[in-house]
């Protein structure tokens, strides 16, 4: 089940993504969530803007993520190719599970299609896990853009 965090899920996001940092520093990606990110104070807003989303079983948050519709900055710029389209589309930021549950990544993306058949995701580089998953939810590699630290991401994007 998917539903929007709450302040109260704070300390179960932090630490899911304290797993995820974890889980990709032993996987030969440890700048891509360098130095905390995402900070709380990030994930406060998002919160407050009703756009962080956990997944939930059994009464436990195994994952996180944040989802918005609209235009996103991040993805003004493209290098290396080009979307899809400029149709409205919405944005998977920031998705993390606990490692104890399997699926998260499929039911986030089923949730996010069912509210708009236009997505966009990053990653980075040297997550080759994400990229796995991406591609096997059926989003196709666009491009490279750029995040607001200035480092690269693989840009992806859906459309039915």
């Amino acid at each position: 089940m998917i539903r929007l965090a709450t302040y109260e899920d704070l300390s179960t996001i932090l630490e899911i993504y304290a797993t995820a940092r974890k889980y990709m520093i032993a996987n030969g990606n440890p700048s891509q969530w360098a130095y905390g990110y995402p900070e709380r104070e990030l994930l406060m807003k998002d919160i407050e803007k009703e756009q962080l989303f956990v997944s939930v079983e059994n009464h436990k948050i195994h994952g996180v993520f944040a989802f918005i519709i609209g235009p996103d900055a991040t993805y003004s710029r493209i290098e290396n190719g080009s979307w899809k389209n400029e149709d409205l589309y919405g944005t998977i930021h920031r998705i993390a599970g606990d490692g104890a549950v399997k699926g998260v990544f499929s039911e986030c993306v089923d949730f996010c299609k069912k509210r708009i058949s236009n997505l966009r995701i990053d990653t980075h580089r040297d997550n080759h896990t994400m990229q796995h998953l991406i591609e096997k939810a059926g989003f196709e590699k666009c491009g490279i853009i750029y995040v607001q630290n200035g480092t690269s991401r693989i840009a992806y994007q859906y459309t039915k």
